[in-house]
């Protein structure tokens, strides 16, 4: 019997702003920004969901389902965990590509080692389209870049 198809085929995961008691979840993406993603990732055959998580916990927990769950890549962005060796141990265990997002430059000082896991590129500094960047690239790892959507990153 084949396996079922997963939930959604790539996966962005966006960690916590602060790394401490005071944690909480990153801000909602702009609604005009998610929807953009979900209709890339539908034009390239593609599905995708966002985790926004309050903690390294989460965070951690949604790296290990992505895997049970079968994800294809993940946009990962880390928040203020990047110096965790949890999730340094964790991301090197992942088993498909991912693209590490930052959404304004020089917010997170420190990106995750060179050497953790299967890091396709590291995008900083493009705010909210820091994510349709990342999601270029993961389609292109993916080979489904092309598409029929008229898709332009830009400034």
């Amino acid at each position: 019997m084949p396996e079922p198809e997963p939930l959604m085929s790539i996966l962005v995961i966006r960690g916590p702003e602060r790394h401490d008691a005071l944690t909480s979840p990153p801000p909602p993406l702009p609604p005009s920004v998610l929807g953009a993603l979900v209709q890339r990732a539908g034009c390239a055959g593609q599905t995708l969901a966002v985790r926004s998580c309050a903690s390294a916990t989460e965070v951690l927990a949604a790296l290990r389902l992505a895997n049970e769950w079968g994800v294809r890549a993940t946009l990962l962005d880390p928040g203020a965990l990047t110096d965790h060796p949890l999730l340094q141990r964790a991301v090197h265990g992942l088993t498909h590509p991912y693209v590490e997002v930052h959404g304004d430059l020089g917010e997170h000082p420190h990106v995750l080692p060179v050497t953790t896991g299967r890091r396709l590129a590291v995008v900083d500094g493009y705010g909210a389209r820091s994510y349709a960047l990342a999601l270029e690239i993961a389609l292109e790892q993916l080979g489904c870049a092309e598409c029929e959507c008229d898709v332009h990153v830009g400034t």
